[in-house]
Formats: structure tokens, sequence, C-alpha cells
């Protein structure tokens, strides 16, 4: 089977670049030049037949990833699956399976089956899990066992994997060399990566043996997500030295994992100030050959717990805005409790919402939504007004909640409604819109 790579470079518009041209109102011969030369990517395992097409990078509306999965305290499935349903209905493009209590085979299986979206997972996550229940110690983890459980994973249907191939013993040393960091080591898959080599003294194989990776990858025509397993965890770590080892290395990766004909994204960067989000986007783009970047956050600030979700979407604008492709929600229960499915709905609309921000920047074509929405608000028609919002059902429950005398208006202005008396007096001068779209 030839991967949707392989298929473009040789010219051939495959069913699913002709449907992510149609969702993007662009060419399918545009998307399969982008896809050729690594900047797009569409997660499609042929082994699920009911599942969304959704095209990832250059040119196309920021995606937004949903992440779910029990945990050691928390193993309700049925929650997980509510969860699940809740991300899709709310919207979200991609879901992440990362499940780490219970049983994980079956936890991954049911959620396939419950969702149409495209679903990825972190394979470290499992390996380590088993390898602890088993041998009361997860650095015993067989590597051979990992390998085998990748392609298990991917039998069952997973579309893209965060696999962490970028963490090296130089990387490794880079961190040590340095000697602190504010925010530790924040990744649960790099964090046992490191620990199992430094138990072993043994080279990450999934970094050793990176063409059996993509080999496996190309094999279910998967994305590989090289993960950022030694993302900033404060935003005083960001850029440091350990960090960017890493980063280049994922870089040097994507451009190796294309030679083979494997879709490939990079990940990061985790908690960075706003001010060094667009230098981090550039780099990315620049050492990886403008691979997909899908993104943590990420998370500009460390003191917003209970609204970090609030303080995730600032970070997420910036980022659709300089050109990251996908952003992974974050909620607000983030650093303080496994997320239920009201958190995964909040987390959901406000990463949506900060990608509809970006992109109303990086695309300035693309605002006529907003103009639209500006008029409908300026002539107070409410139902034209919610058919175009983002979130029409909360609008209107807000707006019924506290009905105003005068249906017209609203309550927070009432006879002082000044989009009303706009219209009185300036009736035959804004009268329409004069740059082609009527009122």
């Amino acid at each position: 089977m030839e991967t949707q790579l392989e298929l473009a470079r040789k010219g051939k518009v495959s069913e699913q670049m002709k449907e992510v041209a149609r969702q993007e109102g662009l060419a399918g011969e545009w998307i399969c030049e982008r896809v050729a030369e690594g900047r797009i990517v569409i997660p499609v395992n042929p082994n699920r037949s009911q599942q969304k097409v959704v095209g990832i990078g250059y040119g196309l509306r920021t995606k937004v990833n949903a992440s779910i999965g029990t945990s050691s305290d928390i193993t309700d499935l049925e929650l997980e699956v509510r969860k699940a349903r809740a991300a899709e209905e709310e919207q979200a493009d991609t879901l992440m399976e990362l499940s780490t209590g219970g049983n994980l085979d079956n936890a991954r299986r049911k959620i396939l089956d419950c969702c149409s979206l495209p679903v990825g997972n972190v394979p470290l996550y499992q390996a380590f899990s088993e390898a602890g229940r088993k041998y009361h110690n997860p650095n015993k983890l067989d590597s051979e066992y990992l390998f085998e459980l990748i392609e298990r994973q991917l039998d069952d249907g997973i579309s893209f994997m965060a696999i962490h191939c970028g963490i090296n013993r130089y990387s490794i040393e880079r961190l040590r060399k340095q000697g602190y960091r504010y925010g530790g080591l924040v990744s649960k898959g790099g964090t046992f990566m490191v620990s199992w080599m430094e138990y072993n003294n043994c080279e990450n194989p999934l970094y050793e043996q990176f063409d059996r990776v993509c080999g496996l990858m190309k094999k279910y025509d998967a994305v590989l997500s090289l993960g950022n397993g030694i993302r900033a965890g404060a935003i005083h770590d960001s850029h440091d030295r350990a960090q960017m080892a890493e980063m280049v290395i994922n870089c040097e990766l994507a451009e190796l994992g294309r030679d083979m004909g494997c879709q490939m994204m990079v990940e990061g960067p985790g908690h960075v100030p706003l001010d060094e989000i667009e230098g981090n986007i550039m780099l990315e783009k620049r050492m990886s050959g403008g691979a997909p970047y899908y993104v943590l956050g990420p998370l500009p600030a460390d003191s917003g717990a209970g609204y970090d979700h609030i303080t995730s979407a600032i970070g997420a604008a910036n980022s659709a805005r300089y050109g990251a492709d996908l952003i992974c929600y974050i909620t607000p229960a983030e650093h303080l409790a496994l997320p239920n499915e009201d958190d995964v709905r909040e987390g959901v609309r406000a990463t949506r919402l900060a990608a509809r921000i970006g992109d109303i920047a990086k695309y300035p074509e693309r605002r006529e939504l907003e103009k639209k929405v500006a008029l409908s608000r300026r002539d107070t028609n409410w139902e034209e007004h919610f058919k175009l919002l983002m979130f029409p059902e909360k609008a209107e429950a807000v707006r019924k909640s506290r009905s105003p005398e005068n249906s017209k208006t609203c309550t927070m202005c009432g006879d002082f409604c000044a989009m009303e008396r706009g219209i009185s007096l300036f009736a035959e001068d804004i009268k329409g819109d004069k740059r082609g779209v009527e009122s």
C-alpha cells in the first residue's frame, strides 16, 4: 500500500486529498503538491472504515485536538466514551486516546469504535504501564515489546502516533550539563524513556531504530508525530539547551522520515512566554522543511491553574497566527485533575476560538464570516446573528435568560442601544456593505 505522501509524489490526487480540498475550498492538485512536499499530512488508517478525513498543515484551517484517557486513579471507561463523544460534538478535529489505567487495549478499541475522528495515541504510555504491572519496574520494559505494541495499536486503527524518537543520549547529556530545570520533565512518555535509558545504559530504541518505526507507520499510512519529551514545563525553561537539542533532532528525523515515504509532524513546545512563540514556530518550520507543527498548548504563563484553558487559548491564538497547524487543547482541569466531560467541552470550545482568532490574522481572505457577523449585529438581526456564531446555543441561552423588553436590543443597553439608534441616524449612509456583502 502506498502512503498519501508516496501517492502525492507521483502526482496522484487521492480521494482523501480531494476531500481535504473540498473542506478547505482549495484545488485538489494544490493539496497534492503540499502533501508531496511534506507540508500537509492526512492521518488516515485504512483499518478504520468510518473515519473523518482531516488535513493538517500549510494553507489549511488550524486544527484542534482533544485528548482523553483514563489514569491510575480514575479508570471509568464509560466516562472516557462520553468525553470522546463530547469532543466530537464540539467539533474537535482529532482525538488522542491517552489512557494509562485499566485494560488499555480495551480502552483504545472502545474509543476507536465510539467516534469517527482520526485517533492518535502515545505508545510509550501503554508500554511502560504494562511493564510496571508485570515487573513492578517500568525500566524493565523489553524494547522488542515496544515495537510489537506499536504495530498492535496501528492494526486497531490508530491514525497518528506521538512517538518520542528525538530523545537520545546527546539530548539527555544537554539536560545533565545544563544542571537545572525550573519545571523538571513534564512529558510522561519522555520521562519514562529517559529513566529507561539511564537505568539500562542504552540508547533510545525509537531513535536507534528509527527506520523500523517509519516502516510500521508506513504500513498503515499513519502520521508519525515526533513527540516533544523534553518540552518546557515552565516558561523559565523555554528554549533551554535540552529542549532545543531535542527539537533539532526531531526536525532532522522529520526530513528522514519523509525521505522514507512516511507522513511526518513535529511536536512542541509546552510552556513558552508569549514573546517567544513566533520564534519557536519559525525555528520548527525552518529546520524541518515546513513539517506540520503540532503544538501542545502552548501555555504562556505558569500561574493560571483553574483557568489554563484560557491561558492556553492565548498561546494557541498566537501559535495559529504564526503558523502552527494542529493545537492540542488544554482544559480547565489542567495541572489539577483528570478532565471530566464538561472540562472537555470547555477545552475544545476555547481552543477552537483561539484557532479561529489565529486564522483570521494568518489568512486575511478568510475574514468574510466575521464581516457577516458584524453586519447582523449592527442590524440587530438576532436570528441571522445566531446562525453565524461559533457557539449559537450558548449565545441564545444567555440572551433568553435575560430577555429585554424591546426584542431588538439586549439587556446590556436596553433603551440606550447604540446599534438601534445608529441605524436610524445613518440608515441611508450605511445601508448594505459597499465592499460586496449585503446586510
